[in-house]
């Protein structure tokens, strides 16, 4: 019996996952706890940086440990202008995006002149330098960070409000899931899986391997920033901790949990690893001790992490059920002469 594409768990459980998602304010409010809002918001953000780096460490198969710079520039191209009394949300978009650009294209460049180790390291001092040098600007703050006294404004839409960051945190996930969906079916992704692969072998065909992969990093990049700039509204406040390399070690945690180079794996990532945080967090500071061995049993089980283990459910559901065998002609003859 065939099974409809969006029957199969590993297309309905993330569908239903974004249908909850989409009623969490509605909800919160209904049980007055709007505490749910801004915690599913920081789960949504997450997902949006992970579905950033995923692009680039599961479609193209490099591994970064650098996102968390893109991400904290993202928080700072809102704290920055404000702390100058720049509230409009569009000079911040565009300072985000910029920043983020350029930044990408740079490191990016210099990155991808090597692989392996290498590129992990590289990525790394990037983003530590963008650590250390936030750190040292004591005018905003320094390593203590920097309020954010008026958040982002797009006319009457003030991201100060909670509910609007989550309506633009989720806004924002649904269209990058769809892009980057689109994206990984389309000539550019293929190229992308393909040179995670065997990049020599694409690279003698014609096609420019590395500038292939400077694109998704540079596309990685921006959307990462975008993740941050979301963050930095929905907490009020911007800190370089936000570039630690925990931060981008979290990143890659959230994708290989769901599931690198999958579509949905980044927000199932998310949703799973933030949300057993916040669980346990009510029982133990030392929450690590209890995700760790958990995440490890995950990876372990499913080889493409969450949506692997769906997978698993697609091909038993999808198997057909054994039919009886037929009585022969031996067995009614035997069945007569008893």
């Amino acid at each position: 019996m065939l099974q409809h594409p969006l029957a199969r768990p590993s297309a309905l459980v993330p569908l239903v996952l974004f249908a909850v998602l989409a009623l969490v304010p509605f909800i919160a409010q209904a049980i007055g706890e709007p505490f749910y809002i801004a915690l599913f918001a920081r789960i949504i953000i997450y997902a949006i940086a992970a579905s950033a780096l995923n692009l680039v460490l599961g479609y193209g198969g490099l591994v970064s440990f650098g996102h968390a710079l893109f991400f904290g520039i993202g928080a700072y191209g809102v704290a920055l202008p404000v702390f100058h009394g720049i509230d409009n949300g569009w000079v911040h978009l565009i300072l985000v995006f910029g920043v983020c650009g350029v930044a990408a294209a740079v490191t990016g460049a210099i990155s991808l002149r090597t692989s392996g180790i290498a590129f992990i390291m590289i990525t790394l001092a990037f983003a530590q330098m963008g650590f250390f040098l936030f750190v040292s600007l004591k005018r905003y703050g320094g390593d203590d960070g920097l309020s954010i006294a008026q958040a982002s404004r797009f006319g009457p839409l003030n991201l100060g409000d909670t509910g609007a960051v989550y309506a633009c945190a989720f806004l924002v996930l649904a269209l990058a899931t769809w892009c980057l969906a689109q994206l990984r079916a389309a000539p550019f992704g293929m190229v992308l899986r393909a040179a995670r692969q065997n990049p020599r072998r694409v690279a003698t065909v014609g096609l420019p391997v590395s500038q292939y992969q400077l694109t998704a990093y540079v596309m990685s990049g921006m959307l990462c920033g975008l993740a941050g700039f979301l963050l930095a509204n929905l907490n009020a406040f911007a800190s370089p901790s936000t570039m630690a390399w925990t931060v981008s070690g979290e990143l890659i945690v959230i994708v290989v949990l769901g599931g690198m180079g999958t579509v949905f794996g980044p927000l199932l990532g998310a949703f799973v690893l933030l949300g057993l945080e916040e669980i346990i967090k009510g029982y133990t500071d030392h929450s690590m001790v209890v995700l760790g061995p958990m995440i490890l049993l995950i990876a372990l089980a499913g080889k493409s992490g969450i949506i692997g283990l769906l997978q698993k459910l697609d091909h038993a559901a999808a198997r057909p059920a054994p039919v009886p065998a037929k009585p022969t002609r031996a067995t009614h003859a035997n069945g007569g002469e008893g």
